[in-house]
C-alpha cells in the first residue's frame, strides 16, 4: 500500500503542484477535523476544497473554520 507521502507525492505531481509542507499538512488535517466535528463527517474534504478554491493557506484556513466552529456552537 501507498503511505501517505508518497501518495501526497505523487498526486501533487500528477496536478503539476509542489506537495504540502509538514505544516501545511497538520493544518489541513486539523482544518479537516474542525469541519467533521462541527458539522457532518463529509464536511471536512469539502472544507478542504473549499479553503484551496479560496486561495487560503492551510493555517488561515484551519483558523477561520475553528472561529466558525466556535460561533456555531456558542
Amino acid at each position: 500500500m501507498t503511505t501517505t507521502d508518497e501518495w501526497l507525492e505523487r498526486y501533487a505531481a500528477a496536478l503539476g503542484v509542489d506537495p504540502p509542507s509538514a505544516e501545511e499538512l497538520n493544518d489541513l488535517l486539523a482544518l479537516a477535523g474542525v469541519a467533521a466535528h462541527a458539522s457532518e463527517r463529509t464536511a471536512a474534504p469539502v472544507s478542504c476544497w473549499l479553503a484551496a478554491r479560496a486561495g487560503l493557506a492551510p493555517a488561515e484556513a484551519r483558523k477561520r473554520a475553528s472561529e466558525l466552529a466556535e460561533a456555531l456552537a456558542g
